[in-house]
């Protein structure tokens, strides 16, 4: 390996003991061999001839692959470029061999040694096909130059005779230039269902330190979307086409009684080539901080593999204990129920987010979740929110304390004092500040849309829901609240054909159903809404029995709405309500007054319903009434 070249062959010597065989076609520093691939090790001979010289990523593509050979090369380059800066040791921001000219080329600025020419050629270097390529002799450029020409001519060969082997990293950049990543679920290899929790939890980490990597040019899908794939069998391309995405992240775990063996793998779906691949083993004792140390490892070289950058420096982990870890798995089982949507399901998480915090009461992201469950529980049991709003308030501002920088919590914080402060402003800038944070967490951005639809910004809120919509494609809850937008914006077809979609989807996903009978009431489209109120279960709810007044109301069938109602205040006698159910069957029948006692009651309980005063066409009739202009200002929705 240490020898001397032989009579014939060619070294050229570079800087800080690098040499170029080029007669082994071998890369070499103090006399061992330095491993660098066909592609990176042209790359090098090309510049370093140009040495001194800008080399445009033009010139390295037609030198490369030639002019005739129809290839997206970005990533190519880039990642021949990393390749030789990590053999050279050579530093991005301080480079003593190559230097960056951003948005151009490089530039070769170390000290070079080149011999003397020879007119003898060098040998046959290998196609792919393992046989000779004949190399003609130099004509007019001697030396250096005469190598990189004879490279040049055997890799436009090598590409015409395997296109697609030189197609492998070609780029795709989505019209807005921000890449979009999956992290689809690790699958378990132990052969033990009980062991998915591992799994899905290196899962959620990778998304989240992924999305917190470079959130202006990689958005990360969030978890709900990609864990509709686990245990599937769609094909990548599929996948890729489903989520909107270029590049996925597939990774495998398989675990003895001591050890663990993770595999994560990059891969660009517009030819499903591998940009890289790694395997870790480890010692299986602080599984949360192995889970973060591989999260991080990977993040650095999906850096330097898409954008040829030197690696953000993480902050060192402290050690994790094993009560840390549980802490967090309860944390991840309270995820999996919050995200049903239902009463039932955040019930459960509740008690695991209560269980993880029993673990750790240092758990921040335990307290947020708390504060999650806790806020959507009024507005989906038509319950009063004075029950639940101040156990959210305090579960969000522990969290808070714990960590200030927690996106989480301030996301549910900006639903809580929206909801039942109606601080409108302080909800708006806790909003923006999660989003600050995590730009590519979509329940922030998901939550702001909402937000944005309340106070009556439409068009803002339709661009925050597809921003939210693109981190997670397959959620049902954002595709119907961008229905709920719609809706309120008065473009009822359009919402009517979101909505049915979402139904179609899971015909008993909840919110949905509601949102298509209102778009049937604004569109005078009674029997329809009629129908479609009657395939809801239960029928006789409070929100169902309010609906059915309402739209009796509205017919004209006032002995029907009559029943409905005294059916209401039947279900109010045994579990009171939020008592804005009332509003909509007095509006129906047009009694103003009655409407306003209910709406005024619904205040002074904090009603999280109110948000809707100045968007939601229901409220259409009163708005001319003072009183109504009143309830506005209070509720904070005049400005």
């Amino acid at each position: 390996m240490g020898s001397e070249p032989e009579a014939g062959q060619k070294t050229i010597k570079v800087a800080e003991g690098f040499e170029l065989d080029l007669g082994a076609y071998e890369l070499r520093r103090s006399g061992h061999v330095v491993k660098l691939e066909r592609i990176p090790m042209e790359i090098l001979l090309f510049l370093i001839e140009q040495r001194g010289r800008l080399v445009t990523r033009e010139e390295i593509a037609d030198r490369i692959w030639g002019k005739n050979v129809n290839v997206d090369s970005d990533n190519s380059i880039n990642g021949a470029i990393r390749k030789i800066r990590r053999v050279l040791r050579d530093d991005p921001e301080s480079p003593r061999f190559i230097q960056t000219i951003t948005g151009r080329g490089y530039r070769f600025i170390a000290a070079v040694d080149t011999p003397a020419p020879e007119p003898a050629a060098g040998p046959p270097i290998k196609a792919v096909s393992d046989e000779p390529v004949s190399i003609p002799p130099a004509v007019s450029n001697p030396g250096l130059r005469r190598w990189s020409v004879w490279l040049g001519a055997a890799v436009f060969l090598v590409a015409v005779a395997a296109a697609g082997f030189l197609l492998f990293s070609a780029r795709v950049r989505p019209a807005s230039g921000r890449l979009m990543l999956a992290v689809l679920p690790f699958e378990n290899l132990t052969g033990d269902p009980a062991q998915d929790y591992f799994s899905d939890g290196m899962t959620e980490e990778l998304i989240s330190q992924l999305g917190n990597l470079d959130a202006q040019h990689l958005g990360v899908i969030a978890r709900t979307s990609v864990m509709h794939y686990k245990h599937s069998q769609e094909p990548l391309d599929q996948i890729g086409r489903e989520l909107g995405v270029q590049y996925v992240l597939e990774g495998s775990i398989r675990r003895d009684s001591d050890k663990v063996r993770i595999t994560a793998q990059l891969i660009q779906l517009k030819d499903q080539t591998h940009l890289w691949a790694r395997q870790y083993d480890r010692e299986l004792s602080h599984l949360l901080a192995l889970q973060g140390e591989i999260a991080h490892e990977v993040s650095d070289e999906i850096q330097v593999a898409l954008w040829d950058r030197k690696p953000i420096t993480q902050p060192a982990q402290q050690p994790v204990s094993t009560q840390n870890y549980e802490a967090y798995d309860l944390y991840l089982k309270g995820q999996y129920f919050w995200n049903k949507r239902t009463m039932e399901g955040f019930e459960r998480a509740i008690d695991y987010y209560q269980q993880a915090i029993a673990k750790d009461p240092g758990y921040a992201r335990g307290y947020a979740g708390l504060a999650d469950s806790y806020a959507l529980m009024a507005p989906y049991g038509a319950a009063s929110p004075i029950e639940y709003m101040p156990k959210a308030r305090a579960a969000a501002l522990r969290a808070l304390e714990l960590d200030k920088d927690l996106p989480e919590a301030h996301t549910a914080l900006a639903l809580i004092v929206q909801n039942y402060d109606y601080d409108w402003q302080t909800a708006g800038r806790e909003y923006q500040r999660a989003i600050e944070l995590n730009p590519n967490y979509a329940t922030a951005h998901h939550w702001y849309a909402e937000h944005l639809m309340w106070r009556g910004r439409f068009d803002e809120a339709l661009r925050e829901s597809e921003r939210a919509r693109q981190l997670d494609p397959l959620s049902l809850i954002i595709a119907t609240d961008n229905g709920a937008i719609l809706l309120y914006s008065r473009q009822y077809d359009r919402a009517l054909e979101k909505l049915r979609t979402v139904r179609e989807l899971d015909p008993g996903f909840p919110r949905v159903g509601g949102l298509i009978v209102r778009a049937y009431e604004q569109k005078g489209m009674f029997p329809e809404a009629l129908a479609d109120l009657e395939k809801l279960r239960p029928l006789y709810s409070s929100w169902s029995c309010s609906e059915l007044a309402y739209i009796y109301g509205r017919t004209g069938q006032k002995a029907q709405a009559g029943i409905a109602l005294t059916k209401l205040k039947q279900l109010n006698m045994g579990q009171p309500v939020d008592p804005i159910v009332f509003a909509a069957p007095y509006i129906g029948t047009g009694n103003k007054d009655e409407a306003f006692f209910w709406l005024n009651k619904a205040y002074a309980q904090h009603s999280n319903a109110l948000t809707g005063l100045k968007a939601d066409p229901l409220y259409d009739p009163l708005r001319s009434d003072p009183r109504f202009q009143d309830l506005l200002r209070r509720v904070g929705l005049t400005q």
